[in-house]
This record gives C-alpha cells, structure tokens and sequence, in this order.
C-alpha cells in the first residue's frame, strides 16, 4: 500500500484534537507560549508544552499541576511533660478526686504532645502540675491534722488511765 498523494499532516493533526466549545470566550487569558518554560532541556527539544507541542486545545500550553502533601500527626519536638506519675500518686496517696482530675490532665497533655498539638499540651501540662501541687498540698495538710490529731488523743488517753 502506498502513501496518499494527498495526505496532508495539518489538516490530520487537527481531526485528533478537537477545538475548544464555542460557548468558551479565551479573551481574557495570555496568548499562548507567553510564559517561560521552566522544564530546561525538555522545553528546548519539544517546546512549551511537551513533545505533542499542544495543549489540551491547538495552541494552548499544557498546565502541570503537583500534588498538595498534608503533613499529619507531627509529634512534637520537644514533648511537654505530662506528670502522669505525679498524677498517679496524688490520686492514691494524698487527695483522691483532686488526683483523677489531675490524671485526666496528664493524659490529655499526653495525647497533645503525640497529636502535635503544642498549645493544648502546654495548657494541659500546666493545669496537670497545679492541680497536682494543690492535692499534694490538701495531702499534707491532712496528714498533718491527723498526726496532730492522733497525738492530743493518745495525750488525752493517757491522763485519764493514770491515777491521781
């Protein structure tokens, strides 16, 4: 079989790419290749646009768009500290709901710091460290109140049992 004698290559290259719909007005876009390529050694082998030479329509530039990248679950540089063992004693040593608030604090401010959250932690660790400074403190001062307590009674006990 032998080529057509008539065989024209323009005419045939605009069959395979139709033109653009007629309801579309390109008035307010930059004529085509008025954009500097940034491609390097492919822009000067195959022009603007890649080796087609075209767009999606004749004489467009081809658009190349990259990826968006999401950055989740971060954990933070520096963890804040999150007094879960404070927590922990507090709850069982000195004041007991002071102590579950104070350990709910603790692993809130845990959870930040591994989510990423700066600033929810910071909060959180803070509010964990006061609340557990303040049970340790009704702690003490309870303790001290029953020692006192417990020595005026065995004082008191004493001066009854013996005889005058």
């Amino acid at each position: 079989m032998e080529p057509q004698e008539n065989w024209n290559a323009s005419e045939k290259s605009k069959l395979l790419q139709p033109g653009p719909p007629p309801y579309l007005d390109h008035s307010g876009y930059p004529p085509p290749g008025s954009f500097p390529s940034t491609s390097g050694y492919q822009a000067q082998q195959y022009g603007a646009s890649g080796p087609y030479g075209q767009g999606p329509y004749p004489g467009h530039p081809a658009v190349t768009v990259q990826p968006a990248v999401y950055l989740t679950n971060i954990p933070l540089a520096y963890p804040l500290p999150d007094y879960l063992g404070y927590s922990i004693f507090t709850m069982l040593c000195c004041c007991l709901p002071l102590g579950i608030v104070a350990l709910i604090y603790s692993i809130n401010t845990r959870n930040a710091n591994m989510s990423g959250q700066q600033q929810i932690a910071e909060n959180n660790s803070k509010m964990a460290l006061t609340v557990n400074n303040i049970a340790l403190g009704i702690g003490l001062a309870l303790s001290v109140v029953y020692i006192v307590c417990v020595i005026v009674v065995s004082v008191n006990g004493q001066q009854e049992t013996t005889p005058p």
